[in-house]
């Protein structure tokens, strides 16, 4: 038997908590499998509920006795809560329970780490600590107090000495953060901009310490621009970040302490790429700025996750763009989207950005939640202009604070502040799936005019959808290359709905959806001649890379399908934009890159074809080699050009030119089969260039004893290793790619209980298409056989990773066959968790 049988939740039976919470009292006497939670907490009946019954959460409690206003009480347990009978008066719970932190290998509630006692509350977390109402609209005022022989005790809030802690904001009980153990501390302070003085603290294990400095500069510029661009003041005298091995998602909002997993907050020059400094940089800002969009305002219910999640992921790209370059940022953040939302958007796992019903939460925290949901911000601020949306924003800060809230409620405040309708709006948070715009053009005597035509296909349980409001940003070019009208939003609000441009001598050539200003597909015929033009002419950064990546896409389609050669033009464009000196590295870079095998495979689908993995696969390797050997004569002065001198620097300026020369060394390698890269492996002082260089030469089947040394160099560093299984598996070619991927859970250094190794080699062996898809099928027999075991132990990560099989129904009968075969097999498994049941199956109903 399963889990205790899944049973949907839904929006529409939402109803105000029963019991309202003033203060809450915690004390934790720790031990790894008998620790004990003694909890008093201050309930009042809450005027506004119909509901009067008291009911708290709770699993996995061994409760040893419970007491209201004093007097001992019986309650009526089950294996999900407890009720009992309450006075109609505010009175205080008091109770203790018996839990074991050492064995939680869910890594949800009370857990250890490598020895180390930390906590993850969010979604539902709390429940599995002590009996409680574990519900994001109950918000009380927490106390702490932790006993213990640990050398570092830390909870939320303010520090009173001895273990004692106190926050004095309201939260809701996902907020809730614990933290012991032998940690050190790198520490730094912050003066608000009202002259606060904030002690800042990020705190790692002995041996860390020397990883800790970017990590601090990145959540001072975070504390400074929250405050300079959305007028947010942090608002207690101590902010802790903590660094812990074993962690299921990236990092975690609790007030005052936040909690992170190490690769997303432990950098070095020497250990760390490139893109590790900037994730690094994007979430310690994302958790940041989570204290006003998420903590001083959370949500109503878990529903609302998009409210908190969509808006943080906004600002914390708008922060990046400031920071990197906001180019090159929305290039990296839509083909983010793409290659994770829009394929969830566009397959069995479609729901909106607000849910209406779900059977396991932790199943929604997701791309459509957090990208789409950022998406939606966007869309807002360009629709209303930025002085209109800060308005807003500074109305929603001023009249939600201290509140749990809805989507309705944040869009109130900028209908009261524009006096525009936005219900209409509002659809982007209600219907799934990704809208496609045909654009069609009409040229007379003067007047071009645009005809948009949107539909939204069908999705699981929304077979109708609704126009919505979509801004589609527009230039016009003339023939000649110059701007003939500069961008202008044409908002889209009808299914069909046309714009005219006028007094025009020629017909012009458009540049359609500038910015990428709303998260749709385009539909429009369009030539090569045109791509090549944009790539040449556009003015808009986002449309000039655009045209360059359509003009790829559709080389290597016409290369699957037709059995093509290479365009000439299209190599030739390549040469063009990657000798064009007035373009910046990290753009030439991103241009110099392909489709990857995926997107070649759902766009391939979306035409009506059946994509074949290994003929992509073949057509891809083809393509690279043809690109390597049309740009051999200027990729070797390219690459010596871009090196950067002096120490080195995660800034911006200096990461684009280190990733234009690595992009130049990938080409290289394929012409002098990995000499100069073996070179850069060798003369590398920093992890960005020896990566790169060994990734290079494993791309080419070289390397075996640099991959050794690799090993053996770094071996006890946990994070860089876990970047050297990923490559591992993400290296070898076709059928390879699966016995490389056993061999790697069969390495001593394999640990399936750390998220962190379980996802470089299995989320590397699924980014592996071809190897994943091999046609034998034992890519997906082996991640059905370690989905199967790490559901016993870790049902959340298993849940996120069984994803992986989401795309089963745009491939051959013999693949989804196969797929639908260990997926059948993963939902037959006795015991198996409600997370992994809820994903199983709806991948399968597709």
């Amino acid at each position: 038997m399963r889990d205790a049988a899944p049973q949907a939740i839904y929006l529409s039976d939402y109803t105000p908590p029963a019991y309202l919470v003033d203060t809450v009292e915690l004390t934790f006497k720790l031990h790894p499998t008998k620790t004990r939670v003694i909890s008093k907490i201050a309930f009042r009946p809450n005027p506004e509920a119909s509901n009067k019954t008291f009911y708290l959460h709770g699993e996995n409690l061994d409760l040893k006795w419970a007491r209201i206003d004093g007097a001992e009480v019986k309650a009526n347990q089950t294996e999900l809560g407890l009720t009992a009978q309450v006075p109609d008066a505010p009175f205080i719970w008091e109770a203790e329970v018996e839990i074991s932190p050492e064995t939680n290998t869910a890594l949800e509630g009370l857990y250890m780490s490598k020895g180390m006692y930390c906590t993850q509350c969010e979604a539902e977390g709390f429940r599995k600590i002590t009996y409680y109402p574990d519900r994001p609209d109950v918000m009380g005022v927490f106390s702490v107090t932790i006993e213990c022989d640990e050398k570092i005790k830390l909870s939320n809030g303010n520090d009173l000495g001895d273990g004692k802690w106190h926050d004095p904001w309201p939260k809701p009980a996902y907020l809730f953060a614990l933290v012991a153990g032998d940690l050190v501390a790198h520490s730094d302070s912050f003066t608000t901009m009202s002259g606060r003085d904030v002690a800042l603290n990020i705190w790692v294990r002995d041996g860390d310490l020397h990883k800790c400095a970017f990590g601090m500069d990145a959540l001072k510029r975070s504390m400074k621009w929250d405050e300079e661009v959305y007028g947010r003041e942090y608002d207690l005298d101590l902010f802790n970040i903590v660094a812990v091995d074993d962690f299921n998602m990236g990092a975690m909002e609790n007030k005052g302490l936040n909690i992170f997993n190490s690769a997303a907050v432990l950098a070095s020059p020497e250990t760390s790429t490139d893109a590790n400094f900037e994730r690094i940089e994007a979430i310690i800002a994302h958790e940041y700025f989570h204290n006003w969009t998420g903590n001083r305002i959370t949500c109503r219910d878990w529903f609302q996750l998009c409210l908190k999640e969509g808006l943080t992921v906004f600002r914390d790209q708008q922060f990046s763009g400031d920071v990197r370059g906001h180019a090159t940022q929305r290039i990296g953040n839509v083909l983010a989207l793409r290659a994770r939302q829009f394929r969830e958007d566009n397959g069995p796992l479609a729901h909106p950005v607000r849910p209406t019903s779900f059977v396991e939460i932790n199943n929604f925290y997701t791309s459509t939640v957090y990208e789409k949901g950022a998406e939606i911000i966007g869309m807002l601020k360009t629709l209303i202009g930025d002085e209109a949306y800060y308005k807003g924003c500074d109305l929603y800060f001023t009249r939600h604070d201290g509140q749990a809230c809805t989507i309705e409620d944040w869009l109130k405040c900028f209908e009261d502040t524009t006096g525009r309708d936005l219900s209409q709006f509002k659809l982007w948070y209600e219907q799934a799936g990704t809208p496609r715009v045909k654009v069609g053009e009409d040229f007379n005597d003067g007047t071009y005019t645009l005809t948009f035509t949107q539909t939204t296909p069908p999705t699981p349980g929304q077979d109708v959808k609704d126009p919505k409001v979509i801004p589609i940003a527009v230039g016009l070019l003339a023939e000649n290359g110059n701007e003939i009208q500069t961008t202008k939003i044409c908002e889209v609000t009808d299914e069909v709905h046309k714009f005219r441009f006028t007094n025009l001598d020629a017909k012009p050539v458009p540049s359609i959806n500038r910015g990428f200003s709303a998260p749709v597909i385009l539909e429009r015929d369009q030539t090569n001649a045109e791509r090549a033009f944009l790539l040449a002419h556009d003015t808009d950064p986002f449309n000039k890379w655009e045209a360059g990546r359509a003009l790829a896409k559709d080389v290597m389609i016409r290369m699957v399908t037709e059995d093509a050669t290479p365009d000439q033009a299209y190599l030739d464009a390549l040469i063009t934009v990657a000798r064009d000196n007035t373009l910046d590295p990290d753009f030439r870079a991103l241009a110099l890159g392909r489709p990857s095998q995926d997107d070649i495979a759902q766009a391939l689908f979306d035409g009506g074809q059946t994509p074949d993995p290994t003929r992509i696969y073949q057509v891809s390797e083809t393509l690279s080699q043809s690109v390597a050997e049309a740009m051999q004569d200027i990729t070797p002065k390219l690459y010596a050009e871009m090196a950067v001198d002096g120490p080195y620097s995660p800034d911006a300026k200096a990461a684009g030119k280190r990733s234009l020369q690595n992009s130049c060394l990938s080409l290289i390698s394929r012409i002098d089969s990995g000499a100069l890269a073996a070179k850069q492996y060798a003369s590398s002082d920093n992890m960005t260039m020896q990566f790169s260089a060994l990734a290079s030469l494993l791309n080419v089947e070289k390397g075996e004893d640099e991959n050794i040394a690799f090993y053996k160099h770094w071996k006890d560093d946990r994070l860089v290793i876990d970047k050297w299984f990923s490559l591992q598996v993400m290296s070898a070619k076709l059928s390879k790619a699966t016995a490389k991927a056993k061999e790697m859970t069969a390495h001593p250094d394999f640990d399936m209980a750390n998220p962190n190794r379980f996802r470089a080699v299995f989320g590397a062996l699924a980014g592996n298409t071809a190897g994943f898809h091999d046609p034998s099928g034992q890519g997906y027999g082996l991640m059905a056989d370690w989905l199967i075991k790490l559901d016993a132990k870790n049902p959340q990560t298993a849940a996120r990773m069984s994803t992986v099989f989401e795309t089963w129904h745009r491939y051959d009968a013999d693949r989804q066959q196969m797929m639908q075969a260990a997926l059948g097999r993963i939902l037959n498994t006795p015991n198996l968790s409600r997370d992994v049941t809820e994903m199983v199956t709806r991948i399968l109903e597709a």
